[in-house]
């Protein structure tokens, strides 16, 4: 038995992803005109399981409109990392990959869409855990356009 918590814990190190992180980002693509965005992204913890529940919602910077929500898992896999995640736009995506030190970068390994959502066909994250604050980037390929970089924010623990 291990003398740290962390050891103990089925989440392991994805347990310090945990909480609710707010800030914002920016987006930019080249089929659309750059874009300003705020975010809150929670990760819930349920104890003793090895997954956080996940919802993300983002608001336009200078309008507040909504522009995207998504939910699902974020769950620890023996060696792996899933996010599985559910979009109201059409999409469900399984991405995984590995944590190390805080760096979660995930790959496509499912995304099925609806026969009338947007032409998605690939998706990567990164996520950065820092202390405190949670950085990510997206890149999409949309289309006949190929992987290209779409998003990227900073968010801090608000809890």
């Amino acid at each position: 038995m291990s003398d740290n918590p962390a050891d103990n814990d089925p989440l392991g190190e994805l347990a310090a992803f945990a909480g609710r992180w707010v800030g914002g980002g920016e987006g930019h693509y080249p089929t659309i005109e750059d874009f300003s965005y705020d975010e809150t992204i929670e990760f819930a913890s349920i104890p003793g399981k090895p997954f956080l529940m996940y919802v993300s919602r983002t608001r336009h910077r200078t309008e507040a409109r909504p522009l995207h929500t998504e939910n699902g898992y974020l769950r620890n896999s023996g060696n792996d990392i899933e996010l599985l995640v559910s979009q109201p736009t059409g999409f469900v995506e399984i991405q995984r990959g590995r944590l190390s030190h805080g760096v979660l970068d995930l790959v496509t390994v499912v995304l099925e869409r609806s026969p009338d959502s947007k032409p998605v066909h690939e998706l990567a994250r990164r996520y950065v855990l820092d202390g405190d604050t949670l950085t990510y980037d997206l890149w999409m390929a949309h289309a006949d356009t190929p992987l290209t970089h779409h998003l990227r924010a900073q968010l801090q623990r608000a809890n």
